[in-house]
């Protein structure tokens, strides 16, 4: 499956996460939902929930942690819920948003009625789909790092071109030749060095790829 360059993540931070609950047979669930850029992100996210609801019976939670379609930093678990009943339930919720660096984690209170494994399904995919509900998000545009070399008077017209075509300049060091731009540049766009060098005195040229 292809990488997406763009698409929605949620504008929550993990210090203070969008939520949302609700109550079945006595039991009360709620929701954590922030965006985790990482695995680490991730667990960060259910120790923290963990640590809020330390008396709760279950903190089951799924994260994707890429960008929609992500195949290898995702996850999920039951957290002693039946096998199934709760983190993939969870984690076919975010997968089925379209959303991107996302966590969750659904907090259960036990309220001594069992819900059987469907009403376990039904509850954890509802608590999910109600913190989705009003998540706010945000754009987000991968971008690849590279270093651009333009002429001592070229600065200043570079720098405007770059950033109008959506590049954030991180880093200017000056040589013999001229200014060196670090940039990150959008990956779902084409570097077009030929339409800068029309805006310039002499031609721009590529010193290199930043090492990731």
């Amino acid at each position: 499956m292809a990488t997406a360059h763009r698409y929605q993540v949620p504008a929550v931070a993990l210090t203070a996460p969008h939520s949302a609950e609700f109550e079945v047979s006595k039991s009360r669930f709620i929701a954590w939902i922030a965006r985790c850029e990482s695995i680490a992100d991730a667990q960060q996210l259910e120790q923290l929930a963990r640590a809020t609801y330390a008396d709760a019976r279950h903190h089951c939670s799924a994260f994707i942690a890429g960008a929609p379609g992500e195949q290898v930093a995702i996850g999920f678990s039951d957290d002693g819920e039946p096998g199934g009943t709760a983190g993939r339930p969870i984690y076919q919720v975010l997968e089925g948003s379209g959303l991107g660096q996302l966590g969750c984690v659904v907090i259960r209170y036990f309220g001594g009625i069992k819900l059987g494994t469907g009403g376990l399904v039904r509850a954890y995919t509802k608590a999910a789909l109600l913190a989705l509900e009003h998540l706010p998000t945000q754009a987000y545009v991968s971008t690849e790092p590279v270093k651009l070399q333009v002429g001592f008077s070229d600065e200043h017209p570079a720098r405007h071109w770059c950033e109008t075509a959506g590049a954030r300049i991180t880093q200017v060091d000056y040589s013999a030749n001229g200014p060196v731009l670090t940039l990150e540049w959008p990956c779902d766009q084409p570097l077009q060095l030929d339409q800068l060098a029309l805006s310039l005195t002499t031609p721009p040229q590529l010193v290199d790829t930043v090492p990731q």
